[in-house]
């Protein structure tokens, strides 16, 4: 039923010519079968078109206005009764912003499209999301709008979808216009997919970049400047991340080559926070219709397991509206601990991933790697700030998501920023991601390379907080090493950090209240401890 009884919706059919055919206002049907609240308005019927092949294609026009309350359901379904012959649709969309006091949020409305094969949680009926980022769309079986994908327009049911995310006290009156072309379908879309291995190194250290946006989505690059901007920061790898959409992963076989793997996956953005699904098989969309009281995210982290990929939180203290992760960390394969430019909640992700590496370590449950990426959609956001440094068996997709499944990875501000991070003792030796077993009381040395940092701050941070600091020189190239027990230290994890703003590079070797550390300029994964 409609939310509080009161959302209106009316069908204002028109003519071949544009005019106006009448007025039907009509009350919310139903509840649509989603994970989350949503409401189903009355269908929109349109009269079979008269165009053949032999004419010149027809359109035919509704217009489709409505008023939604604040507290509205998270998606209003607009049913469109597509007939046979339909070359094209097209949907327009506009809702008015009135002004609110300071503080309160505005009018923003999403707006996507399923087909006739329904809107069905994970069904197959999706056929694009563009969110806020566009007012208008087109799929012919030619070609789509951005965030859309190309097809045939078949007869049936289709469903405009509206997601109105924030809405102003005053409510949000909206206006969907709704064109079908008749005539031939023309020439099927011929997807592009990208190879699934480049030309690696065997078993090396691999850079890139695991969350990227274009066009498809709400990014103003096109597909093939977000390719050459990975290729110019000096990356390996890149993974296409585009807002609850598959539509790009079709396109970037262009652009991929033996010097750059492309890996497809997606952004799901939910109400209740975002997450990466990466590794997904070309063309595969995961749905992100559900709240976390819904109980679906495991359904569909187990759809991306199933492809091959991992699951990975994005930003989960971002504080935007709907950012902040609430699905907890079960299903995830790894986290998103710095996300752009370093800013306060990449402070208290790190904090947050820290503390579940200890929860790891006392419990004995499987821990949780860290990831970081650059989320970059537009100039001047720069892609490969930060980047993934892999240690994978070669440059495929499987053996990325292998790598950042183990941990095997540290995090990188750019290119410019090289580090080795390991631990030795007993007659062993561990890496990142990797376990050392000695006797508690055995030396054990933990060793950090790094270069590219000028006048950085190397910390060592253990079960026990931070164990060990030290400066760089100008040169920001250092070795630095200090030594524990496994009875001393459960992990140990590095970071280096650029100065103060103001100049200050740190304090040294003091442990003293006053600590204080500038941006992050590399972050790694933990090696654990483990007493034999």
């Amino acid at each position: 039923m409609c939310p509080e009884g009161r959302c209106e919706h009316h069908s204002e059919p028109a003519a071949a010519d544009g005019q106006s055919a009448g007025l039907d206002r009509r009350r919310l049907l139903m509840a649509a079968a989603t994970g989350a609240a949503a409401v189903t308005l009355a269908p929109v019927s349109f009269t079979q078109g008269r165009a053949s092949a032999a004419t010149t294609p027809q359109d035919v026009t509704r217009t489709v206005t409505g008023h939604l309350d604040t507290g509205a359901a998270d998606f209003v379904y607009v049913p469109v009764e597509v007939p046979k012959g339909v070359q094209k649709i097209a949907v327009e969309y506009t809702y008015d912003k009135p002004a609110v006091p300071a503080g309160t949020p505005g009018n923003s409305c999403d707006i996507g499209v399923f087909d006739q094969r329904g809107t069905k949680l994970g069904g197959r009926g999706f056929r694009g999301w563009s969110g806020g980022f566009r007012t208008a769309f087109e799929i012919s079986n030619t070609e789509a709008t951005p965030g859309y994908l190309p097809g045939p327009v078949q007869s049936g049911t289709w469903n405009i979808v509206l997601g109105p995310y924030q809405i102003a006290p005053q409510g949000m009156n909206y206006q969907v216009k709704i064109t079908l072309t008749f005539g031939a379908p023309g020439e099927a879309f011929t997807p592009n997919y990208p190879p699934r291995r480049a030309k690696g190194r065997g078993r090396a250290w691999y850079r890139g970049d695991g969350h990227l946006h274009t066009v498809h989505s709400d990014g103003r690059r096109l597909p093939g400047e977000v390719a050459a901007g990975a290729r110019e920061a000096g990356l390996d790898f890149m993974v296409s991340t585009d807002h609850n959409t598959s539509s790009s992963h079709a396109v970037w076989g262009e652009y991929a080559g033996p010097d750059l793997l492309i890996i497809t996956g997606e952004e799901v953005t939910t109400r209740n926070g975002h997450w990466l699904a990466l590794g997904l098989t070309a063309g595969e969309w995961i749905d992100w219709r559900y709240r976390s009281r819904d109980d679906a995210f495991d359904r569909f982290a187990r759809q991306v397991h199933r492809s091959g990929g991992i699951v990975v939180p994005a930003h989960p203290y971002c504080p935007y509206v709907a950012c902040q992760w609430k699905f907890g960390y079960d299903d995830a394969d790894a986290v998103e601990v710095w996300n752009g430019p370093w800013t306060y909640d990449d402070e208290s992700s790190v904090d947050m991933w820290d503390a579940k590496l200890g929860e790891a370590v006392r419990t004995g449950r499987r821990w949780l790697p860290a990831m970081g990426d650059s989320d970059a959609h537009s100039v001047p956001q720069v892609i490969g700030l930060p980047h993934n440094v892999v240690y994978a068996d070669d440059l495929d997709t499987d053996a990325i998501m292998d790598g950042l499944r183990a941990g095997r990875n540290w995090i990188a501000e750019s290119s410019e920023v090289e580090l080795s991070f390991g631990v030795s003792g007993h007659r062993r030796q561990a890496g990142i991601g990797g376990t050392l077993t000695a006797p508690a009381d055995a030396p054990v040395d933990v060793t950090l390379e790094v270069a590219g940092v000028p006048n950085g701050t190397v910390r060592f941070i253990t079960d026990e907080g931070q164990m060990h600091q030290e400066s760089l020189g100008a040169s920001g190239t250092g070795t630095v090493v200090w030594r524990t027990t496994t009875s001393l230290a459960a992990y140990v994890r590095a970071e280096v950090r650029h100065p103060m703003a103001d100049g200050n590079p740190g304090h040294g070797n003091t442990m003293g209240p006053a600590l204080m550390w500038g941006p992050m300029a590399a972050l790694t994964n933990p090696i654990f401890l483990k007493r034999s």
